[in-house]
């Protein structure tokens, strides 16, 4: 689901001097070394550290917690880490915000950036920051004092101060990152930050939308993708192919669950005008799982027949989570959608399952696999009624923030296996109710679904190729982005399509005339 009182003493440091051979002419050199930090109100700094980097090729390695493969970047240049330790009286918390500076001056570009996290992990001080360095920027992350692992809570959560953690994790660390960044910046260059960017998915892309309808004077642009909002419901909500399992007394194979998804991606692929292999517009896909009963898979050398059962699970599944008397209660993710993400028998989404039980239940021996139709819309609601205000992350009034000139950018994937890609659109549409309708708030807030795209990016569908550099067009040109560039991509980087993906609530359609493969082909409407 990324990242004071005034210093009156000398601080530690492992730092060294900068050379400032590539600085601008007659430029002074900067120094890589603590310096003092204002702090955000009701916080106080606790330590600064500073460390110099040579730059050049830099790796960084896997990190197995969340499969990602390990980055290599190129031409980095020399950059200094000034690391600034928060507490906030009496919450018991310790919050670290890295920041990231190009050494030589000449090679900043004016822009502070603040990445996001994913997951229970707030902010990685890892590659983001170093490539967002190559780019030009100041780049900063925070850890919101809950650690660096995203998989686990059992560190910060059921302990006293948890409540102060989780309001850290949730939003305060958030404002504290873009005001301690910014200081940073400005007392390392002699110079203020021109333009101040956030950019994150999932956890990020949630912490985005925080900043916007929080402090909507942070940034002037946000790139909020595949974002985390509804985390009271959705987490909760996510445990619903669990529920299904269990009362229907059915657990599918992987392979028989996607079999269903293979079905119905052939049934709905060429609704949009192209068969290309994936579902445009996955709420016109209607297609009925029960037509799959008496079909033969193979699955693992093992030919298998779909039972009724089978096709029921599914079904349900895609009804989405609904109660007892079946009132929905939130959405389920799309048809197209890969199962894998928390649809496996006995394998809950561990986001869901660690906020139920170490937040909502408060006992990690609860049994997430075991809730009944009835115990699930208990849980649901308790959820809500006692974290909505907390990170709920879902009020609709932008009205400062598009009054403080501030630019929303959101993409996500219609195969978001995660995080429902409608309740994302729900949002948009609460925010279109109460600030003049669809034309007004794009004016500040544009929102843009790809798809067979899944949560923050892969699958078969084409996903944006430089989000971010349409954020910066529109705060610094006022070139607001109509449409958002995409691509079809190999493994190894090789493109096999293009399109442009429409701003909600616009639907592309292939034309029928030239190559499928290419955007011009291809009209919003």
């Amino acid at each position: 689901m990324r990242r004071l009182i005034l210093l009156a003493a000398v601080l530690p440091l492992a730092a060294v001097l900068v050379p400032a051979a590539s600085a601008a002419p007659g430029a002074p050199a900067t120094t890589c070394a603590a310096m003092p930090v204002s702090a955000p109100p009701g916080a106080q700094v606790e330590a600064v550290t500073a460390t110099a980097h040579e730059g050049g090729t830099v790796t960084f390695p896997a990190a197995p917690p969340l499969h990602l493969a390990p980055t290599t970047l190129t031409d980095v240049p020399a950059w200094c880490d000034v690391t600034v330790t928060l507490t906030h009286p009496g919450a018991g918390d310790h919050v670290a915000v890295k920041i990231s500076l190009p050494s030589d001056r000449a090679k900043w570009s004016g822009r502070f950036q603040a990445t996001g996290g994913s997951a229970y992990l707030a902010g990685d001080f890892g590659s983001p920051l170093v490539a967002a360095v190559k780019d030009g920027y100041v780049a900063a992350a925070t850890d919101a004092g809950v650690g660096s692992d995203p998989l686990d809570v059992s560190g910060w959560a059921l302990k006293p101060e948890t409540p102060a953690l989780l309001e850290d994790f949730s939003s305060r660390s958030l404002h504290d990152l873009a005001v301690v960044g910014k200081d940073v910046a400005n007392r390392f260059y002699g110079k203020p930050v021109s333009y101040a960017y956030w950019n994150g998915c999932s956890t990020g892309g949630r912490q985005g939308y925080v900043e916007a309808q929080d402090y909507p004077k942070d940034f002037q642009g946000i790139l909020a993708d595949a974002p985390a909002i509804n985390w009271d419901r959705f987490a909760v909500a996510s445990l619903w192919p669990q529920v299904v399992f269990n009362e229907e007394k059915t657990q599918p194979t992987q392979c028989e669950l996607e079999a269903f998804n293979t079905a119905a991606v052939a049934a709905c692929d060429t609704l949009d005008g192209v068969k290309d292999g994936v579902i445009g517009n996955p709420q016109a896909c209607h297609w009925d799982p029960r037509k799959l009963i008496g079909t033969k898979v193979l699955c693992e050398g093992k030919e298998l027949t779909i039972s009724a059962a089978t096709a029921e699970v599914v079904r349900k599944i895609w009804a989405g989570p609904v109660s007892p008397s079946g009132q929905q209660l939130w959405y389920e993710s799309n048809k197209g959608a890969p199962f894998s993400g928390h649809s496996q028998a006995g394998m809950p989404f561990f986001v869901a399952d660690s906020w139920v039980k170490y937040f909502v239940k408060q006992d990690p021996t609860f049994d997430t696999t075991k809730l009944t139709y009835s115990s699930f819309a208990q849980l649901f609601r308790e959820s809500q009624q006692k974290f909505h205000d907390v990170i709920g992350s879902d009020d609709p009034d932008l009205s400062a923030f598009a009054h403080a000139g501030g630019k929303l950018l959101s993409w996500q994937g219609q195969s978001d296996e995660l995080v429902p890609t409608q309740g994302t659109a729900d949002y948009r549409e609460r925010v279109n109710r109460l600030m003049g309708g669809n034309s007004r708030v794009d004016q500040f807030y544009r929102l843009f679904l790809a798809p067979g795209v899944t949560h923050c990016g892969g699958g078969p569908g084409a996903q944006p190729t430089d989000a971010l550099g349409a954020l910066v067009k529109w705060v610094e040109h006022g070139q607001a982005p109509d449409t958002l560039a995409a691509a079809v991509k190999t493994t190894e980087g090789t493109t096999l399509a293009t399109r442009n993906l429409c701003r909600y609530p616009k639907l592309s359609h292939y034309t029928g005339h030239g190559n499928p493969a290419s955007a011009t082909n291809y009209r919003c409407s």
